[in-house]
């Protein structure tokens, strides 16, 4: 019979002697677990670095905004007179303002019925938005006497009342529907006939008056009799309040504008007026807002501090304790750290701002390699050079040539200051017609076909006698501009007119504007549909860098081969040849946010390292898995080993006790 246990018949340490022995093999895997430990610990810690970089990309992203460094304060004296906000454009001052009169709505209220719901007519209704001039208004009855009316031109608006909406409430509820910039309610005024139908302006303004005109489907009249409004002829609405600008001085200067919103008076500076101070003027000011622009640069100067300190800490070792980081002797974070000093310390190029190093503003690195402000020298050059700021920090584009105008940038531009010239101005499409006065428009001339910047409409005109060609030019510029086809392509025209000759111009600049008119023939009106006469327009030309450029509209972008590529500047002004330079400059926390972008991008260092290590982890693991199932092996081969050499010795003692006692049997025996 076998023993049961190994070292029982022998007293052989098998246990102990195979527990030192695996010990002795168990070494080259204990250090591949500490191997795979360092590794973990190394992605931990470059996982801490890219949530550190993550955080200064998301603070440099916020200041490599040019706004944050352009704010202004704007505030009124009395803010029951106006409040206003201002932009980077406003200019520091006090302004005196006075408000005559604020700007108000036309409102219009219709004769009343019995019925909210009971049918009243079916037709088309149109309305015109224009101004109202000369006669008298009658206070009383609501109506003006003598008056004349003249459209703006912006197009008129249609709503069809058929029976499905020929109610009070139904043609309410279509003018709403239509959106048409007039808003429609029901009034319920206590009396016989309790429901009047209210018609207000949603623009205020003076040219935002309203002539209302409906065609009757015959033969129901009762639509027309109810709505028809023509300040000069009749009336069949009561005027409530009339149309009227917003009325207001400036330092003394008369100034009328349709709105209460008033944003072109002082640059940069939008007023909206609350009441009216005819007598007693109130203070506008604007100031720099230094306040944000420290705040801002404060900002970044934490932010940078931070992501170096995050740098030094990761790769830190201290000879004292001899203890190191996690992730001392990478050369990525090495690496990363000398890119982020690299861009600190070279002076930003381009030329947009009068300032090309933080030193200049007071921001200077210590001898720790931290930064620190001086408040003193900052707000030294904020004083003195308020605007250069913003181009220190964000990417900032500036033209020598007041008629051309920075627009946009990309990622490939590259920094510099380039020469810009200009070859050919760009042009509006255009047609033109002729017109004679006394000019009798009917059902044989009244349509036209419209293509207006590649869209395609047809245009009733409406029919009568025109005493002017002034007169036709504003009905042709109202009804094609009130193209709801026009309208929602962005498109509309400005038709003038001089000495008989109407001449119809897209308001949209470049090639894609164009003007083509049809009609049927007629001895009054003639339009030029194939001739010289006919335009289309030509999209701006030039060179950026001396390289031609692309030209959009007014618009002119670098090539793309270029230096000045996705340059992008907008030539407003009427001249051909050299126009100055365009000066482009990338400042520090835009290229900070463009290192951080390529730094966490999925191509870039951090990740690469991180996969690198990640797949080493993944190699240990499996070469730790393979030397346990060795190990496993080997402990089982010692083990039988072992036990087959204890169950040797055991028979070899048990052999030598029987040869023991046998001899001494012997020894007896003899004896």
């Amino acid at each position: 019979m076998g023993l049961s246990s190994a070292g029982i018949g022998s007293n052989l340490d098998v246990e102990g002697i195979v527990t030192k022995l695996m010990s002795v093999e168990r070494q080259p895997l204990a250090l591949l677990q500490k191997k795979e430990t360092s590794y973990q610990a190394k992605l931990s810690g470059f996982g801490t670095l890219k949530g550190a970089l993550s955080s200064f990309q998301t603070s440099v992203k916020g200041l490599s905004d040019i706004s944050k460094f352009q704010t202004v304060r704007a505030s009124t004296a009395d803010p029951a007179v106006a409040t206003v906000t201002g932009t980077a454009g406003a200019a520091p001052g006090t302004y005196a303002l006075k408000v005559t009169q604020l700007a108000q709505s036309q409102k219009l209220v219709a004769a009343g019925t019995a019925s909210q719901v009971a049918p009243i007519g079916s037709g088309v209704i149109t309305f015109d938005f224009g101004s109202v001039a000369g006669g008298t208004f009658d206070s009383t009855s609501g109506k003006y006497t003598g008056a004349s009316f003249t459209s703006a031109g912006d197009g008129v608006k249609t709503v069809t009342i058929d029976p499905s909406n020929n109610s009070l409430s139904g043609i309410r509820d279509a003018i709403n529907k239509a959106a048409i910039g007039v808003t429609a309610t029901i009034v319920n005024d206590g009396g016989a006939s309790p429901y009047r139908l209210a018609l207000t302006s949603n623009q205020t303004g003076k040219e935002n008056s309203l002539k209302v005109s409906v065609a009757n489907t015959v033969p129901d009249t009762a639509l027309s009799a109810l709505l028809n409004n023509d300040p000069a002829g009749g009336q069949a609405l009561t005027q409530t309040a009339a149309a009227q600008n917003a009325e207001l001085t400036i330092d003394g200067i008369a100034v009328s504008k349709p709105s209460n919103a008033v944003s072109d008076v002082i640059a940069g500076v939008t007023l909206n007026l609350l009441k009216e101070n005819p007598t007693t003027s109130t203070a506008v000011t604007i100031t720099r807002d230094t306040g944000s622009v420290t705040t801002a640069v404060n900002a970044f100067v934490k932010a940078y501090n931070d992501i170096s300190q995050t740098l030094r800490d990761a790769a830190a070792y201290n000879p004292s304790t001899r203890t190191a980081a996690i992730l001392n002797g990478e050369a990525t974070v090495r690496t990363i750290a000398t890119q982020v000093r690299n861009v600190l310390t070279t002076p930003v190029a381009g030329g947009a701002s009068a300032f090309s190093r933080l030193s200049e503003i007071g921001v200077t690195l210590q001898k720790d390699g931290l930064l620190a402000v001086d408040s003193t020298k900052l707000n030294k050059a904020m004083t003195g050079n308020f605007d250069d700021l913003a181009g220190l920090f964000a990417a900032a584009g500036k033209t020598t040539d007041s008629l051309v105008s920075y627009t946009s940038a990309n990622n490939k531009t590259v920094p510099g200051s380039y020469d810009v010239t200009v070859t050919k101005l760009a042009t509006m499409g255009s047609t033109v017609a002729t017109a004679t006065a006394g000019l009798m428009i009917d059902g044989t001339n009244n349509t036209l076909s419209v293509q207006l910047n590649g869209v395609s409409a047809s245009v009733t005109l409406g029919q009568k006698t025109y005493a002017s060609a002034a007169a036709l030019a504003a009905e042709i510029q109202s009804k094609i501009n009130g193209v709801a086809a026009f309208g929602a392509a962005g498109s509309a025209v400005k038709v003038t007119e001089t000495d008989g000759i109407l001449r119809i111009a897209s308001t949209r600049y470049g090639s894609t504007s164009g003007v083509n008119i049809t009609e049927p023939n007629s001895a009054n009106l003639k339009f030029d549909t194939s001739g010289p006469n006919v335009r289309s327009g030509e999209d701006v030309a030039g060179t950026i860098n001396g390289a031609s450029a692309t030209g959009s509209g007014q618009l002119l972008t670098g090539a793309a081969t270029d230096a000045s590529s996705g340059l992008g500047i907008t030539i407003s002004g009427n001249a051909l040849g050299a126009h100055g330079k365009v000066n482009y400059s990338h400042g520090y926390a835009f290229q900070f946010e463009k290192l951080a972008t390529a730094l966490l991008d999925a191509a870039g260092p951090l990740t690469s390292r991180t996969d690198g290590i990640t797949a080493s982890i993944k190699a240990l693991t499996r070469s730790g898995a393979d030397m346990t199932a060795r190990l496993a092996v080997t402990e089982r081969r010692y083990r039988a080993q072992f036990t087959a050499l204890d169950l040797t010795i055991s028979k070899m003692n048990t052999t030598s006790t029987f040869l023991t006692q046998q001899l001494a049997q012997i020894s007896k025996l003899s004896s």
